[in-house]
């Protein structure tokens, strides 16, 4: 199978873990698949020097999240998996839930029905019982919960640290080689 990942950005805060896993993914040569929520885009101009533009053009391919025509809403259409990065409580509901009103649910749906891999990088904080459960019913479907909790025993000196650091966890889950944080080697 080729180096084919879907990407999902959502609207929640956040959305530079994404910006900054296109970056990885187009250095290692893989084939991304990239779907921006109408929220995802405002925040991406919000929170970041980019336009939502400019971030759909790392992608190899991008699309609307309206198309659900879309050739990555088939289980016909091999990947290693799909990753929402960031993931909001609206978009972890609707996978929850299998209520596939978009292109970004259709193919967190299709990942999971086809038992690919799935991340979902949970943006939320704190968490009610409700959004616990939403976490809980995705994962029991075979979603990976990684919400974006930073690690210290590396030292992080920069906020790129911290966000490679999340970003090499999501790439370990993968399976796609990297040296973006020191790992931990005991004490």
């Amino acid at each position: 199978m080729s180096k084919r990942i879907v990407i999902g950005i959502a609207g929640a805060s956040g959305v530079i873990y994404g910006v900054r896993m296109l970056s990885l993914l187009k250095e290692k040569d893989f084939e991304t698949h990239l779907i921006i929520s109408e929220a995802g885009k405002k925040n991406i101009e919000i929170e970041t020097s980019y336009e939502a533009s400019e971030v759909a053009a790392m992608a190899t391919y991008a699309y609307d999240n309206r198309d659900v025509g879309a050739p990555l809403a088939s289980g016909s259409f091999l990947t290693w998996g799909m990753v929402v990065v960031p993931c909001t409580i609206k978009t972890l509901s609707g996978i929850a839930n299998s209520y596939t009103d978009n292109l970004l649910v259709r193919a967190a749906d299709v990942t999971l029905k086809e038992k690919r891999k799935l991340v979902l990088v949970v943006r939320e904080t704190p968490l009610h019982k409700g959004h616990l459960r939403l976490m809980t019913m995705a994962a029991d479907m075979g979603a990976h919960i990684l919400p974006p909790v930073p690690s210290f025993y590396h030292q992080p000196k920069t906020i790129d640290d911290i966000i490679n650091q999340t970003i090499g966890k999501i790439f370990d889950y993968l399976g796609i080689e990297h040296d973006l944080f020191r790992r931990w080697e005991g004490k």
